[in-house]
């Protein structure tokens, strides 16, 4: 059976302390290291899409087989995030993060030696199964160490660093990949390997993840860190007289303390199931339009004839509207709140996806691909705002991992889709089926809670 823990009345919690705080240097330091590791993430799926392009022409694939290159890497994903939210609430959001990079560094740079369609579909699954952990780790440590008034524009501010991920990947598409090709591409993908060590030694772990594993010492010392950063006294106590995990949090969002020889709660336990499908229908929507789109767009477009080096040129076009996009999703999730931001830039991607299939003329595709991409990554930010806070600390990493490995899929299953409905509803009815699935994942949000301004649970 489960209880509800009381809040402590003499101390503030640690989630107390870290959401009081101003905006500092270690909070920028966080975002920054943690940003340039998602950075690297989104060059490497980025980069698939110009490959793609170039294998066509340098092995003979078909569209079948390109899309079994699109989606292995998804289906590493799906199952990254799944165990990597699980693992990083066993082993620290900061060490499996920096795993992560580990792995799809090296197996990104081992890609690049690929001698086969197998071997190179091999490659992508690892590198698939290293991206798919990072990100849902990555926000969930953002999340707990930010002030409770930014949190949200801090993990927005965090997953703009995709945008430049993206827009790295599409400058290495259009200069790199026509006069060297596409291995040596790849092979700039294994920057991540070198990287993971400047996570693991010079970002903090999560005080919240430290107080729930008992490690009260070591937390006391990161908030610490934090508040003195902020011009702050330290607000704590000696780390003997320190509180438990389960004490100290917020009314607004009580600890639930699992009672000896109770079952164990879960992302689908009562209280918490109904968010659970909320936000695991929108990643599947957006994951499913949003791929489905993004990583077939440079082949699309030298289908439509533009050629291969201007299709990448227009394509950076597009890719540059992803970080205004990000700006404004940034401001509005604190004033508008979450769900609201979330719903309207969905809704926004929804009617850009219309145009852009419909689109007969170059101006109109173009304004149309950076509207898809104003609004499609806006979502994306506040999505991944969204999704950590809605569980508490102990769940944290497993709701956001598992949430992200079911939409991933929808990723796995879109790219297959393109080859499929092309030939048959054109681009007109496959870009109405990515509107039409923007859509249904607004409606999603309805489900959800909006917790702008809510500390997060100790």
């Amino acid at each position: 059976m489960a209880t509800v823990a009381s809040p402590s009345e003499s101390q503030p919690s640690l989630a107390d302390r870290l959401g009081g705080l101003s905006f500092n240097r270690q909070h920028r330091k966080l975002v920054t290291g943690s940003g340039l590791g998602w950075a690297l993430d989104a060059m490497d799926v980025g980069l698939i899409s110009f490959v793609m392009a170039a294998l066509a022409a340098d092995w003979g694939l078909t569209k079948g087989e390109l899309s079994w290159v699109a989606s292995i890497g998804f289906l590493g994903m799906a199952i990254g995030a799944t165990f990597g939210g699980l693992l990083a609430d066993r082993l620290g959001r900061r060490n499996v993060f920096a795993l992560t990079l580990l792995v799809y560094g090296l197996a990104t740079g081992a890609s690049a030696l690929s001698w086969s369609l197998g071997a190179l579909l091999a490659f992508r699954f690892l590198v698939g199964l290293g991206l798919g952990a990072e990100l849902p780790v990555a926000s969930t440590l953002v999340s707990e160490l930010s002030p409770t008034r930014i949190r949200g524009r801090m993990v927005v501010a965090l997953e703009s660093f995709w945008a430049v991920g993206w827009i790295l990947a599409a400058c290495v598409g259009y200069f790199v990949v026509p006069e060297l090709g596409w291995r040596w591409a790849l092979a700039l993908g294994a920057v991540p390997a070198v990287y993971a060590a400047v996570v693991r030694f010079g970002l903090p772990e999560s005080p919240l993840w430290l107080a729930s594993r008992g490690r009260h010492a070591e937390a006391e010392s990161v908030v610490r860190r934090f508040e003195k950063a902020s011009g702050r006294a330290p607000g704590g106590v000696p780390a003997e007289g320190l509180p438990s995990a389960a004490a100290g949090a917020g009314a607004a969002d009580p600890v639930l303390v699992t009672e000896p020889g109770a079952a164990p709660e879960g992302v689908w336990s009562t209280g918490l199931a109904r968010r659970t499908t909320g936000i695991w229908a929108i990643w599947f929507l957006v994951n499913f339009s949003y791929y489905g789109a993004f990583i077939w767009l440079p082949t699309l477009m030298v289908d439509r004839g533009f050629g291969e080096v201007k299709s990448f040129g227009y394509v950076l076009l597009m890719t540059l509207a992803q970080l205004p996009g990000y700006l404004v999703a940034a401001v509005l999730i604190e004033w508008w709140g979450r769900r609201a931001t979330l719903a309207t830039f969905l809704v926004g991607s929804a009617a850009s996806a219309a145009v852009f299939g419909m689109a007969d003329s170059l101006p109109v595709l173009l304004t149309a691909g950076a509207a898809l991409s104003f609004f499609n990554l806006g979502a994306w930010g506040a999505l991944y705002a969204v999704t950590p806070e809605i569980y508490p600390t102990r769940l944290r990493g497993a709701g956001a991992g598992s949430a992200a490995g079911f939409g991933r899929i929808a990723s796995i299953i879109a790219p297959l889709l393109v080859p499929v409905l092309l030939p048959r509803v054109g681009a007109v009815g496959l870009f109405a089926v990515y509107a039409a699935a923007f859509v249904l994942a607004a409606a999603a949000t309805a489900l959800l809670p909006d917790r702008a301004g809510e500390a997060l649970d100790a």
